[in-house]
């Protein structure tokens, strides 16, 4: 009992402190300082002087008794205490910049700012759609689309960095304190170019794939992972020293210039297929078809306009699985 006592009351002391003591200034500053590793670069992207930056991390240091950066020869980098708070304080940096988002919807009506990020399988069909509607709606609302692996993105949607996820959802990790919505489902296939040796077949083995090279999705994609379930469902391994690249501009250049085989959302390369720069590939390679969603943090409250692109997000699923 009186272990459980001492506990709650140092839990309601340190509360005091945060509450009484720290200052927004101090949570930009450990937000640089862990950004640059340096506190002279973080007290110049707060444009506050160097000795007063080394005087509010003592202070906050004296004021919660623990050591929050170690000085080291590859900069100032956080301690267990510092990126505890470090990353408290990006999600409370996040959410003043959504209240300021949100007094500001109020005084202008429509107004806003949207960071998306976006995984392959969303950057071709949906997430453009989305942003066509929600600019007829919304013209006023900014949009910052960042791409990347979840490996990336998740981390910064955590953080608060970015407001939602569109992509293929994750299968086992990120999910904490995270809401996950289905949009569509989407088929995916194998593709080269219309002068491969394999293009004009009626049925190509996974052998005769093997013969040529191979673009993949890097390894911690949950495309990988289900295109590396499929070979191992035919007993075959995954292809040795393949090109792992997000990028489809440069897919796109390397299957149109080589004789590599490429593995995609169907919709990624559709344009290619009807065009006739490229081919699908029948094949007994069977890659499960798996959802395309939304991801947000749970906790977190979504602004006006990213609300509002929530709804024109699932307007293009729907269009899109129409089409299809």
């Amino acid at each position: 009992m009186n272990i459980k006592t001492n506990l709650t009351d140092r839990h309601v002391k340190i509360v005091q402190r945060i509450l009484t003591r720290l200052k927004i200034k101090q949570l930009r500053l450990l937000v640089a300082i862990a950004k640059h590793n340096s506190i002279l670069h973080a007290s110049e992207e707060i444009s506050i002087s160097q000795p007063a930056a080394t005087k509010l991390l003592k202070d906050l240091e004296s004021d919660f008794n623990v050591l929050l950066f170690d000085r080291t020869n590859r900069g100032v980098i956080p301690t267990q205490f510092g990126e505890v708070l470090v990353k408290h304080g990006k999600l409370v940096l996040a959410q003043i910049s959504t209240a300021a988002q949100e007094l500001d919807d109020l005084s202008e009506g429509l107004g806003g700012r949207i960071v998306v990020g976006t995984l392959l399988a969303a950057s071709a069909q949906v997430l453009p759609r989305a942003i066509i509607f929600l600019r007829e709606q919304r013209p006023k609302v900014s949009i910052v689309v960042r791409d990347g692996t979840n490996d990336f993105l998740m981390p910064l949607l955590h953080s608060g960095e970015v407001d939602m996820v569109v992509g293929r959802l994750t299968e086992f990790r990120y999910r904490e304190e995270l809401t996950q919505e289905i949009l569509c489902d989407e088929k995916i296939v194998a593709v080269c170019r219309k002068s491969h040796p394999l293009a004009h077949l009626k049925s190509v083995s996974i052998d005769e794939m093997n013969q040529h090279q191979w673009i993949l999705p890097p390894m911690e994609t949950t495309l990988r992972r289900q295109i590396d379930s499929a070979f191992f469902d035919q007993g075959f391994t995954s292809p040795p020293h393949p090109v792992e690249c997000i990028s489809f501009l440069t897919n796109r250049s390397l299957l149109l210039a080589t004789n590599m085989i490429g593995v995609f959302p169907i919709h990624v390369v559709q344009s290619e297929i009807v065009n006739g720069q490229m081919v699908i590939l029948d094949s007994n390679l069977n890659i499960k078809q798996s959802p395309i969603g939304v991801s947000y943090r749970r906790e977190g409250i979504l602004s006006p306009a990213a609300s509002k692109f929530l709804e024109m997000l699932k307007m293009a699923a729907d269009e899109f699985q129409t089409i299809e």
